[in-house]
């Protein structure tokens, strides 16, 4: 097949504006890693007309797709996480071509993780893990159980890539295999709560207390880049001044809950200012000096 599809990678790699080609081959029948086609031409680029563009391929009973990434929205999948197929594709994928070696440098980056990169998206895993946590919480004491185990089983599962992250490493497709081996602890209580033998409520409610522990324990890891961001100056921040923050708007859709749980952990600071409206206040934000 790559015979079949080298006048297609050939074309892109005559193109100035081609950094790098990957071959990516289907490893199983059940693979989910390239979208059940069998190959997949992965090409990044400088500078294209749109971020993404998808062309597809038929070869007797074969099936290709062909992958165009600007070099900016790839940038964007590895620091958001929203693309994790890509970590897989550039780990693993064949190298038909690499201008200036800019390929090698991608797997090195990504195998170092830059620990700049790390904070930030562990602030995101954190944001998202208490919101997750939060809401199964409430939900499992309305008695909701079935939404509560959807919001717990996320929850742990940002847990997860939280803990992965912090070791040094991108969250891969496989993210339980990854975190079996490097905290058994959250993957046993995964495996509880998909696979005891007790209710659901039991399950639920041992889950809930032992996740509590185990984000508490995270929390000064998982909020370092709020924190860091917030020390930056020494006045007080708004809602408002967080999230507009270039960084901070990543997470800004659990900012919220997030600052919430970090004021009762006394992390946060609310810093009170009078307004017009009797007994009615500003609300704003400093990091705790206790902290």
């Amino acid at each position: 097949m790559e015979d079949i599809l080298r006048p297609i990678y050939q074309e892109r790699a005559s193109l100035k504006s081609t950094l790098g080609i990957l071959l990516v081959e289907k490893r199983d029948d059940n693979s989910p890693i390239t979208d059940t086609f069998d190959f997949i031409l992965f090409v990044i680029a400088d500078e294209a007309e749109e971020a993404v563009f998808l062309k597809h391929y038929t070869y007797q009973d074969k099936k290709a797709a062909l992958h165009i990434v600007k070099e900016d929205q790839l940038k964007e999948w590895l620091l958001l996480g929203t693309n994790r197929k890509v970590v897989d594709w550039i780990y693993n994928g064949k190298v038909l071509f690499d201008r200036n070696e800019y390929l090698d440098r991608l797997k090195t980056e990504i195998r170092e993780f830059p620990f700049y990169g790390r904070k930030l998206k562990m602030g995101m895993e954190f944001a998202k893990l208490i919101r997750r946590y939060m809401d199964g919480k409430s939900f499992f004491e309305k008695g909701h159980h079935l939404e509560a185990y959807n919001h717990i089983v996320h929850s742990l599962h940002h847990l997860a890539r939280l803990e992965i992250i912090e070791q040094g490493f991108y969250p891969e497709v496989t993210v339980w295999n990854q975190v079996k081996q490097m905290e058994p602890e959250i993957y046993k209580l995964y495996k509880e709560l998909i696979s005891s033998e007790e209710t659901l409520e039991k399950r639920l409610e041992l889950l809930f207390l032992a996740s509590e522990f185990l984000i508490y324990s995270r929390t000064n890891a998982g909020s370092q880049h709020l924190v860091e961001i917030m020390g930056m100056k020494e006045d007080p921040w708004t809602i408002a001044e967080l999230m507009e923050h270039p960084e901070v708007k990543f997470y800004s859709v659990d900012l919220g809950v997030l600052l919430e749980y970090l004021i009762e952990k006394k992390v946060i600071d609310v810093i009170k200012a009078e307004t017009k409206g009797h007994e009615v206040y500003h609300r704003f934000y400093r990091v705790s000096k206790n902290f």
